[in-house]
């Protein structure tokens, strides 16, 4: 019996964005709400109530839908399984890094990840970088040094650099679900990658738990709850249109995170992330413009 056939992905340009500005509002209320817990949580503990909570999410949207019974279908659970390693990884190291990184920050060395992305790409599917991708992902590791250079110290360079591989481990995701949904449904991508999360930090609280009062439980499920809806629109916005397309609107999350920063916790980012964030947010939109150039023409030849 032969393997089915990828079934061609339909780009929805607009669709696409609406959903990624609903994914910058939702992790940016995850983040708030790990954030807002405060200390002496094991991260295992708000990884679970992360996943566990966002699970309802993915299955509820998944109903309204009509893709319920898509949720566990799947032509290779291999392709899961890589995704879901990564992204646990990724996940585990961002929220140790949140503990200790003001929101902002947190925040804009995130935004490294299609400088990542895109070297990664070059590396895993051959794709070319050109002067002009070249010199933005160049510009984009020095605003990242210009923000975490100065924080080198033990107590906050750490931190950053934990985010710095998170970051990374986001840049591999990515790759991956551009190579995974042209054969597998973005609601299984994001139920299998879920449960994968729920299961392996279920298997971390025998050996660290504490147990929440009312309000950090809140925060706990509404951690879930904004990370699921995050999850879901991401994932549903990659599958509808190419990462050149939608990485500028990632920016949006700097504005939510200095807003909630400023609010919650009275953060503001000092010159150092203004500067480097400034930095990063164009060579983002550079690579973002130039590899929408590129497509465009590619597009153009194989019409011809």
């Amino acid at each position: 019996m032969t393997a089915p056939l990828p079934t061609p992905r339909v780009d929805a340009p607009f669709a696409a964005i609406a959903y990624k500005i609903g994914a910058t509002l939702g992790f940016a209320g995850m983040a708030a709400s790990i954030k807002l817990l405060g200390e002496g949580y094991p991260v295992g503990e708000v990884v679970f109530f992360r996943c566990a909570f966002s699970l309802p999410v993915v299955l509820v949207w998944a109903a309204l839908a009509g893709q319920l019974g898509d949720a566990w279908k799947t032509n290779n659970v291999w392709f899961h399984i890589s995704r879901s390693i990564v992204g646990m990884a990724g996940m585990f190291l961002s929220f140790v890094a949140l503990a200790d990184l003001p929101l902002a920050d947190w925040t804009v060395i995130g935004f490294a990840m299609p400088i990542f992305a895109t070297i990664l790409a070059a590396v895993l599917l051959n794709e070319a970088i050109g002067p002009w991708r070249g010199a933005a992902v160049i510009a984009g590791f020095l605003g990242v040094l210009v923000i975490v250079g100065p924080k080198l110290s033990f107590e906050h360079g750490v931190p950053a650099l934990i985010m710095l591989v998170s970051t990374l481990c986001a840049g591999m995701v990515i790759v991956i679900i551009r190579r995974i949904s042209a054969t597998e449904k973005g609601i299984a991508i994001v139920f299998y990658f879920m449960f994968a999360c729920t299961v392996v930090s279920a298997a971390s609280l025998p050996f660290a738990w504490r147990t929440p009062e009312f309000w950090p439980a809140v925060l706990l499920i509404s951690s879930g709850l904004f990370g699921g809806l995050g999850q879901v629109c991401n994932t549903f916005a990659y599958a509808r249109a190419q990462p050149s397309l939608l990485g500028p609107f990632d920016y949006l999350g700097i504005i939510w995170a200095v807003a909630l920063g400023a609010a919650l916790f009275d953060q503001w980012p000092d010159i150092t992330v203004w500067i480097g964030g400034t930095i990063i947010v164009v060579s983002g939109v550079v690579i973002a413009v130039r590899e929408r150039q590129l497509g465009l023409q590619k597009a153009r030849i194989t019409s011809v």
